[in-house]
Protein backbone atom coordinates (compact mmCIF):
# COMPACT_ATOMS: atom_id res chain seq x y z
CA UNK A 1 0.00 0.00 0.00
CA UNK A 2 1.12 3.43 -0.44
CA UNK A 3 0.42 6.20 1.89
CA UNK A 4 -0.45 9.71 1.14
CA UNK A 5 2.31 10.68 3.80
CA UNK A 6 4.73 8.76 6.32
CA UNK A 7 4.90 10.71 8.93
CA UNK A 8 7.94 9.86 11.26
CA UNK A 9 7.45 10.91 14.89
CA UNK A 10 3.98 10.03 16.83
CA UNK A 11 4.49 13.00 19.60
CA UNK A 12 2.50 16.20 19.38
CA UNK A 13 3.57 18.01 16.24
CA UNK A 14 3.25 14.69 13.91
CA UNK A 15 0.10 13.76 15.24
CA UNK A 16 -0.75 17.15 14.91
CA UNK A 17 -0.11 17.79 11.37
CA UNK A 18 -1.60 13.70 10.25
CA UNK A 19 -4.99 14.88 12.09
CA UNK A 20 -5.06 17.69 9.64
CA UNK A 21 -4.00 15.29 6.70
CA UNK A 22 -6.80 12.50 7.84
CA UNK A 23 -9.30 15.43 8.04
CA UNK A 24 -8.95 15.76 4.59
CA UNK A 25 -9.36 12.18 4.07
CA UNK A 26 -6.01 11.46 3.21
CA UNK A 27 -4.12 7.74 3.89
CA UNK A 28 -1.78 8.71 6.56
CA UNK A 29 1.28 6.08 8.08
CA UNK A 30 2.76 7.49 11.58
CA UNK A 31 5.99 5.87 12.32
CA UNK A 32 6.32 6.21 16.15
CA UNK A 33 9.86 5.49 18.27
CA UNK A 34 7.60 6.08 21.49
CA UNK A 35 10.39 8.51 22.96
CA UNK A 36 8.59 12.23 23.63
CA UNK A 37 10.89 15.05 24.44
CA UNK A 38 9.09 15.21 27.85
CA UNK A 39 8.65 12.07 28.70
CA UNK A 40 10.05 13.11 31.84
CA UNK A 41 7.96 15.47 33.09
CA UNK A 42 4.96 14.84 34.92
CA UNK A 43 2.84 18.25 34.55
CA UNK A 44 2.61 20.04 30.83
CA UNK A 45 2.21 23.42 31.52
CA UNK A 46 1.63 26.51 28.97
CA UNK A 47 -0.76 24.33 26.70
CA UNK A 48 -4.02 26.06 26.34
CA UNK A 49 -7.05 23.81 27.64
CA UNK A 50 -4.41 21.37 29.05
CA UNK A 51 -2.06 23.25 31.42
CA UNK A 52 -1.11 20.93 34.26
CA UNK A 53 -2.09 17.82 32.60
CA UNK A 54 0.14 14.76 32.07
CA UNK A 55 2.00 15.20 28.93
CA UNK A 56 1.36 10.97 28.31
CA UNK A 57 -2.08 11.59 28.77
CA UNK A 58 -2.37 14.63 26.31
CA UNK A 59 -0.26 11.86 24.17
CA UNK A 60 -2.91 9.06 24.51
CA UNK A 61 -5.94 11.03 24.24
CA UNK A 62 -4.41 12.83 21.14
CA UNK A 63 -3.79 9.07 19.59
CA UNK A 64 -7.00 7.99 20.32
CA UNK A 65 -8.81 10.68 18.30
CA UNK A 66 -6.52 9.78 15.49
CA UNK A 67 -7.74 6.12 15.36
CA UNK A 68 -11.25 7.17 15.10
CA UNK A 69 -10.09 7.93 11.26
CA UNK A 70 -10.30 5.38 8.99
CA UNK A 71 -7.28 6.21 7.19
CA UNK A 72 -4.74 6.05 9.91
CA UNK A 73 -2.32 3.62 9.96
CA UNK A 74 -0.32 3.55 13.11
CA UNK A 75 3.06 1.32 13.43
CA UNK A 76 5.76 1.51 16.80
CA UNK A 77 9.57 1.19 15.77
CA UNK A 78 11.84 3.43 14.72
CA UNK A 79 12.61 4.63 10.75
CA UNK A 80 15.91 3.53 9.86
CA UNK A 81 16.60 4.93 6.09
CA UNK A 82 14.18 6.93 3.68
CA UNK A 83 14.62 6.08 -0.11
CA UNK A 84 13.25 7.69 -3.69
CA UNK A 85 11.65 10.67 -4.10
CA UNK A 86 8.91 13.13 -4.60
CA UNK A 87 5.72 10.63 -4.76
CA UNK A 88 7.39 8.08 -4.71
CA UNK A 89 9.58 7.35 -1.13
CA UNK A 90 9.89 4.05 0.74
CA UNK A 91 10.87 4.06 4.79
CA UNK A 92 12.20 1.10 6.21
CA UNK A 93 12.39 0.08 9.51
CA UNK A 94 15.00 -1.23 11.88
CA UNK A 95 12.93 -4.53 12.01
CA UNK A 96 13.17 -4.42 8.05
CA UNK A 97 9.33 -3.79 7.43
CA UNK A 98 9.27 -1.08 3.90
CA UNK A 99 6.51 1.53 3.74
CA UNK A 100 5.77 3.09 0.39
CA UNK A 101 4.33 7.32 0.69
CA UNK A 102 4.05 10.14 -1.68
CA UNK A 103 5.46 12.33 1.13
CA UNK A 104 7.22 11.75 4.01
CA UNK A 105 7.10 14.45 7.34
CA UNK A 106 9.80 14.21 9.55
CA UNK A 107 8.37 14.91 13.06
CA UNK A 108 11.49 12.89 15.16
CA UNK A 109 11.94 15.80 17.83
CA UNK A 110 15.64 16.28 19.52
CA UNK A 111 17.70 14.91 21.60
CA UNK A 112 18.83 17.26 24.90
CA UNK A 113 22.83 17.44 25.26
CA UNK A 114 23.24 18.38 29.26
CA UNK A 115 25.76 19.85 31.02
CA UNK A 116 28.08 17.12 32.39
CA UNK A 117 27.40 18.25 36.02
CA UNK A 118 26.96 15.47 38.20
CA UNK A 119 23.68 14.54 39.38
CA UNK A 120 22.20 17.12 36.54
CA UNK A 121 20.71 14.70 34.39
CA UNK A 122 18.99 12.18 36.90
CA UNK A 123 16.50 15.25 37.31
CA UNK A 124 16.13 16.25 33.95
CA UNK A 125 12.37 17.53 33.20
CA UNK A 126 11.66 16.97 37.38
CA UNK A 127 13.26 19.23 39.29
CA UNK A 128 15.91 20.75 35.90
CA UNK A 129 14.36 22.74 33.31
CA UNK A 130 14.99 24.66 30.35
CA UNK A 131 11.83 26.64 29.80
CA UNK A 132 10.42 29.17 32.47
CA UNK A 133 7.36 29.35 30.64
CA UNK A 134 6.63 25.81 31.09
CA UNK A 135 7.71 25.19 34.74
CA UNK A 136 8.57 28.92 36.11
CA UNK A 137 5.20 29.44 37.92
CA UNK A 138 5.19 26.53 39.53
CA UNK A 139 8.47 27.74 41.82
CA UNK A 140 5.66 29.53 43.47
CA UNK A 141 9.05 32.48 43.24
CA UNK A 142 11.64 30.81 44.83
CA UNK A 143 15.29 30.68 44.89
CA UNK A 144 16.20 29.70 40.87
CA UNK A 145 19.34 28.68 40.09
CA UNK A 146 20.72 28.71 36.28
CA UNK A 147 23.63 26.92 35.03
CA UNK A 148 25.71 27.92 32.29
CA UNK A 149 26.25 26.14 29.07
CA UNK A 150 27.15 29.00 26.40
CA UNK A 151 25.15 31.78 25.46
CA UNK A 152 21.60 31.10 25.85
CA UNK A 153 21.77 30.76 29.30
CA UNK A 154 22.88 34.48 30.02
CA UNK A 155 19.65 35.16 28.52
CA UNK A 156 18.23 32.27 30.93
CA UNK A 157 19.64 34.54 33.70
CA UNK A 158 18.49 37.67 32.64
CA UNK A 159 14.69 36.65 32.10
CA UNK A 160 14.29 34.14 34.75
CA UNK A 161 13.92 37.13 37.97
CA UNK A 162 10.23 37.08 36.56
CA UNK A 163 9.97 34.22 38.21
CA UNK A 164 12.07 34.03 41.59
CA UNK A 165 15.38 35.22 43.21
CA UNK A 166 18.20 34.05 40.83
CA UNK A 167 21.28 32.70 41.07
CA UNK A 168 23.93 32.15 37.67
CA UNK A 169 26.48 29.79 38.24
CA UNK A 170 28.75 30.39 35.01
CA UNK A 171 30.16 27.16 35.80
CA UNK A 172 33.20 27.83 33.81
CA UNK A 173 31.14 28.06 30.66
CA UNK A 174 31.27 31.23 29.75
CA UNK A 175 32.87 34.74 30.72
CA UNK A 176 30.88 37.47 31.16
CA UNK A 177 31.70 40.84 30.07
CA UNK A 178 31.40 44.44 32.17
CA UNK A 179 28.23 44.74 30.04
CA UNK A 180 26.67 41.89 30.99
CA UNK A 181 27.57 41.80 34.95
CA UNK A 182 25.69 45.28 34.59
CA UNK A 183 23.01 43.90 33.02
CA UNK A 184 22.63 40.95 35.65
CA UNK A 185 23.00 43.33 38.59
CA UNK A 186 20.28 45.39 37.16
CA UNK A 187 18.23 42.11 37.13
CA UNK A 188 19.34 41.85 40.94
CA UNK A 189 21.07 38.09 39.79
CA UNK A 190 23.49 36.64 41.89
CA UNK A 191 27.06 35.57 40.17
CA UNK A 192 27.87 32.13 41.83
CA UNK A 193 31.77 31.56 39.27
CA UNK A 194 32.66 29.05 41.39
CA UNK A 195 32.63 25.69 39.61
CA UNK A 196 29.45 23.30 40.12
CA UNK A 197 31.01 19.86 42.21
CA UNK A 198 27.21 18.27 41.66
CA UNK A 199 23.56 18.62 42.34
CA UNK A 200 22.40 16.89 44.95
CA UNK A 201 18.39 16.81 46.84
CA UNK A 202 15.55 17.98 44.57
CA UNK A 203 17.60 20.74 43.34
CA UNK A 204 20.58 21.37 45.69
CA UNK A 205 23.92 22.50 44.13
CA UNK A 206 26.79 21.53 45.81
CA UNK A 207 30.00 23.50 45.05
CA UNK A 208 33.47 22.29 44.08
CA UNK A 209 34.45 24.35 47.78
CA UNK A 210 31.98 22.46 49.57
CA UNK A 211 29.05 24.97 50.06
CA UNK A 212 25.52 23.62 49.64
CA UNK A 213 22.91 26.01 48.15
CA UNK A 214 19.34 24.96 47.81
CA UNK A 215 17.14 26.07 45.09
CA UNK A 216 13.08 25.31 44.42
CA UNK A 217 14.27 24.57 40.70
CA UNK A 218 16.74 24.77 38.39
CA UNK A 219 17.53 25.48 34.53
CA UNK A 220 19.95 25.04 31.75
CA UNK A 221 20.15 25.80 28.16
CA UNK A 222 20.31 22.20 26.75
CA UNK A 223 22.07 21.77 23.39
CA UNK A 224 19.54 20.22 21.10
CA UNK A 225 19.81 17.92 17.93
CA UNK A 226 17.70 15.89 16.25
CA UNK A 227 16.75 12.66 18.30
CA UNK A 228 17.09 10.53 14.63
CA UNK A 229 19.54 10.84 12.17
CA UNK A 230 17.39 10.29 9.47
CA UNK A 231 16.97 13.70 8.15
CA UNK A 232 21.00 14.50 8.16
CA UNK A 233 21.45 10.84 5.71
CA UNK A 234 19.27 11.13 3.27
CA UNK A 235 20.48 14.91 3.01
CA UNK A 236 18.38 17.22 3.82
CA UNK A 237 19.98 20.61 4.59
CA UNK A 238 20.60 21.49 8.60
CA UNK A 239 21.06 24.76 9.68
CA UNK A 240 23.01 25.94 13.19
CA UNK A 241 20.56 28.08 15.83
CA UNK A 242 21.04 29.44 19.25
CA UNK A 243 19.58 26.00 20.39
CA UNK A 244 21.60 24.04 18.35
CA UNK A 245 21.15 21.81 15.77
CA UNK A 246 17.77 21.76 13.60
CA UNK A 247 16.17 20.40 10.05
CA UNK A 248 15.80 23.77 7.48
CA UNK A 249 12.98 24.07 6.26
CA UNK A 250 10.71 26.47 3.63
CA UNK A 251 8.10 28.48 5.06
CA UNK A 252 5.37 25.76 3.98
CA UNK A 253 7.78 23.16 6.18
CA UNK A 254 9.41 21.81 2.90
CA UNK A 255 13.38 20.72 3.72
CA UNK A 256 15.68 21.15 0.73
CA UNK A 257 14.42 17.42 -0.42
CA UNK A 258 11.50 17.83 -2.62
CA UNK A 259 8.46 16.25 -0.75
CA UNK A 260 10.33 15.66 2.51
CA UNK A 261 8.62 18.31 4.85
CA UNK A 262 9.89 18.77 8.98
CA UNK A 263 8.01 20.04 12.04
CA UNK A 264 8.01 20.71 15.61
CA UNK A 265 11.28 20.40 18.02
CA UNK A 266 13.47 19.28 15.48
CA UNK A 267 13.01 21.96 12.81
CA UNK A 268 11.82 25.16 14.22
CA UNK A 269 12.98 27.36 18.10
CA UNK A 270 11.68 27.93 20.32
CA UNK A 271 10.14 24.60 21.32
CA UNK A 272 7.22 23.90 23.57
CA UNK A 273 4.29 21.93 23.26
CA UNK A 274 1.97 24.54 22.02
CA UNK A 275 4.14 26.03 19.69
CA UNK A 276 4.90 22.26 18.32
CA UNK A 277 1.39 21.22 17.44
CA UNK A 278 0.96 24.60 15.65
CA UNK A 279 3.91 23.95 13.75
CA UNK A 280 2.51 20.69 12.92
CA UNK A 281 -1.02 21.54 12.22
CA UNK A 282 0.74 24.10 9.78
CA UNK A 283 2.81 21.02 8.40
CA UNK A 284 -0.21 18.98 7.94
CA UNK A 285 -2.02 21.37 5.75
CA UNK A 286 0.68 22.46 3.68
CA UNK A 287 1.48 18.31 2.86
CA UNK A 288 -2.06 18.30 1.72
CA UNK A 289 -1.64 21.10 -0.32
CA UNK A 290 1.27 19.54 -1.89
CA UNK A 291 -0.64 16.80 -2.51
CA UNK A 292 -3.65 19.27 -4.18
CA UNK A 293 -1.60 20.99 -6.21
CA UNK A 294 2.14 19.19 -7.11
CA UNK A 295 3.70 21.30 -9.13
CA UNK A 296 3.20 24.68 -6.98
Amino acid sequence: MQHDVIVIGGSYAGMAAALQLLRARRRVLVIDAGQRRNRFAARSHGFLGQDGADPGEIARTARAQLQAYPTLDWVEGTASAATGAKDGFSVTLADGAGHAGRRILLATGVSDQLPPVAGLAERWGRTVFHCPYCHGYELDRGRIGVIATGPMSLHQAKLLPEWGEVTFFTNEALTLDPEDRQELTRRQVTIEEMPIARISGDADVVMRDGRELAFAGLFTASRCVPASPLAAEIGCEMMETPMGIQVQTSSAKETSIPGVYACGDAARVPHSVSLAVGDGAWAGAQLHRSLVWPDD
